[in-house]
Formats: C-alpha cells, sequence, structure tokens
C-alpha cells in the first residue's frame, strides 16, 4: 500500500546494553512490519533512528533502551533559479561537469508525492502532464534522468546537453551523484524537495579510465551542492493542520497559544445550533511538543486540538545569512549531526 505521509518526527534509540543490539535491530524489523508508516534507518553515529510507538512495550523481549529527544525532520529547497552555471572538474581535472539548480514548479512536487507524475508512469502521459498542467516544453520533458531520493523523490535531474560524446558511459555515474546529493543536501544533510537540476554541459576524457564513476559521482554531487547555493537554497519545516473545538470563551487563550508557538488560524466558523467554534490553524511540528498540554492548560480544559500532517513551509530566513533564525537552526542540526558548524563555501 502506498500512504501520502511520510515521517515528520524521529527518535533515535539505543541499547543500554550492548549485548541487546540483536534484540533491538530484531524488535525494529518486527516493529517496521507491523506499522506501514513506520521507517527504521541507522546513522553514521550508529543510533536507529524510528518512529517509536510501542517498541520498548512489544517488541524488544524485555530489553531495555535509551532513546532521545524527538527529532524533527526538514527538507532543503531553493527559492530562484540559479544566478550563474556552476563548473565542477572532477579530481583529476580531466572532466567538467556544468550544473544550474532551479525550483519545481507550484504543485509538481506533490503531483510526484501523489504518483501522477513518476519514473514508472508513461513517457508520453508524463510528458503532456508536464506541458499542459506545469508549463514544460515537451521535448524537455522527455530528457527527464531520473527522480530523487530513492528515484521516486520530489527532485528531478534533468538532461539539457546536445551532442556530448560519452554521455551515455557516464549517465548512470551522475545518476548515483544526484541521488546521493538529493538525499544529503548541503545546508544540513537533509533531504532535498522540490528542486531540479539541469545538466548544461559535461566535457568528458576520452580515455574510460578518466572517466571512471569513482571521479564522475563526486563531480556531479559537488556540481548540485554548488548549484544549490547559488539558486538561494531555504529550508522546509513540515506543518500539522490543527483542528480545535471550543467555546467562545476559550477563543483568546486559543489565538494566543497558537500565537507563541507560530501557528496561525486560517478559518474560524461556528458550528450551527451550538455554542462551539470550529477553529482550523497550521502549526510547525517542531513546536508542537507539548502543544495539547499547553493549550488545555491556558482554556482550562475547554479546547480540543486534533493534529495531522498537512505540507511542507518554507522556513523565513536565509540559511547563509549567519545572524538568521535559520542559519542557527542549520547550525544546530549539523552539530548534532557530527557536522562542522559551517555550511560550505560555494
Amino acid at each position: 500500500m502506498k500512504f501520502s505521509v511520510s515521517p515528520a518526527v524521529r527518535v533515535a534509540v539505543q541499547c543500554m546494553i550492548t549485548a541487546d543490539l540483536p534484540k533491538l535491530v530484531e524488535g525494529l524489523k518486527r516493529l517496521s512490519k507491523s506499522d506501514p508508516l513506520i521507517v527504521c534507518t541507522v546513522e553514521e553515529s550508529g543510533e536507529h533512528i524510528t518512529c517509536l510507538i510501542d517498541l520498548q512495550n512489544n517488541y524488544m523481549g524485555g530489553a531495555r533502551i535509551v532513546k532521545s529527544d524527538p527529532l524533527v525532520s526538514y527538507r532543503e529547497t531553493v527559492l530562484e533559479n540559479s544566478s550563474k552555471t556552476v563548473m565542477i572538474k572532477s579530481q583529476n581535472e580531466q572532466n567538467f561537469l556544468h550544473m544550474e539548480a532551479r525550483p519545481l514548479e507550484n504543485g509538481l512536487a506533490e503531483a510526484i508525492d501523489d504518483g501522477r507524475i513518476g519514473p514508472r508512469g508513461d513517457l508520453e502521459v508524463r510528458s503532456k502532464i508536464l506541458s499542459e498542467e506545469f508549463g514544460w516544453d515537451k521535448d524537455l520533458a522527455k530528457k527527464i534522468w531520473c527522480f530523487g531520493p530513492d528515484y521516486t523523490g520530489p527532485n528531478m535531474l534533468v538532461d539539457t546537453c546536445k551532442g556530448i560524446q560519452y554521455l551515455n558511459e557516464t549517465k548512470e555515474s551522475v545518476v548515483a551523484g544526484f541521488q546521493w546529493a538529493s538525499k544529503e543536501g548541503v545546508l544540513a544533510e537533509e533531504p532535498m524537495r522540490g528542486i531540479c537540476f539541469e545538466l548544461r554541459d559535461i566535457v568528458l576524457h576520452s580515455d574510460p579510465s578518466y572517466r571512471s564513476s569513482g571521479q564522475i559521482i563526486h563531480t556531479a554531487r559537488k556540481a548540485m551542492y554548488a548549484s544549490q547555493l547559488t539558486a538561494k537554497p531555504r529550508f522546509l519545516e513540515p506543518m500539522y493542520l490543527v483542528e480545535i473545538q471550543a467555546p467562545a470563551s476559550a477563543l483568546g487563550a486559543i489565538y494566543c497559544v497558537l500565537f507563541h508557538k507560530r501557528g496561525h488560524v486560517f478559518e474560524e466558523t461556528q458550528r450551527e445550533g451550538t455554542p462551539l467554534y470550529n477553529l482550523k490553524a497550521y502549526l510547525p511540528v517542531v513546536e508542537s511538543f507539548g502543544f495539547s498540554a499547553q493549550l488545555k492548560s491556558a482554556t482550562a480544559g475547554q479546547a480540543f486540538p486534533q493534529c495531522v500532517f498537512d505540507h511542507w513551509d518554507m522556513v523565513m530566513g536565509d540559511p547563509l545569512d549567519p545572524y538568521s533564525y535559520t542559519a542557527d537552526m542549520v547550525r544546530d542540526i549539523r552539530r548534532r549531526k557530527g557536522l562542522e558548524a559551517q555550511i560550505p563555501n560555494f
């Protein structure tokens, strides 16, 4: 089954006793099978990242675990077309890649998520949707090399080159570099979303030994990172759709709590024949921890919120500006992942 949602909150778990590691691994496998919305991964630090529900109680066989505070997953995107075409040369200085980045059209990332556009669909149907609904040139729509990350994600790699020798022989290496880059962006190694990378030109050495996959993959990844930095990179955060039922006397307290949590109400209606109001608001997932308890406390138990993931929203501020809120957030994520605090320079 395909679900239209993805995990937005992560928890890292470790064994208190090293000898219990096999039990943890087996428990995570069983937990993943019990709930298809759960995703388990292993970080380079050795931590197992999972959406923790009842791992400890039902799937660990008595072994004790240590869990981290909940972590929110972010996405990396770009705001504008690249200000310049970047050129990256391979480590042996015998191959040259020219790349640009641009944001996908409004609604295109969601269409990829929903499966309307993807690698498995008919090429003619995909080209028709892209040209009629998103304004793509039909010839360009047929030159999409792949989607990513994981070959199905909401990012694209497009070939706009003409008359390049040995291109087909290096296509797989460029695609591998794209998959790597789209899974771990340049800002904080968070997955990318809504970025189209256009391969403008590529100069390859005539000797196959000089254009091996080891040379091309890293070069392609660096080219995509550089083009991302030239296209005004931005951060996306997951947003909850919050529905709240409460009487009129509690509305002031609800608005106050949402304001302090960076949430905003976009719909307020009164239920016909009752004194209750229905409020709909957007709330950043990172601000949702403790929200329900705080709301009930402020309204003396009169408000009842329900949260569900709705969309990704752009975080205000330039991550390349060292004094912005976004830059502080990026530094915190990079430190947590064991990376250098500074974003790599262009």
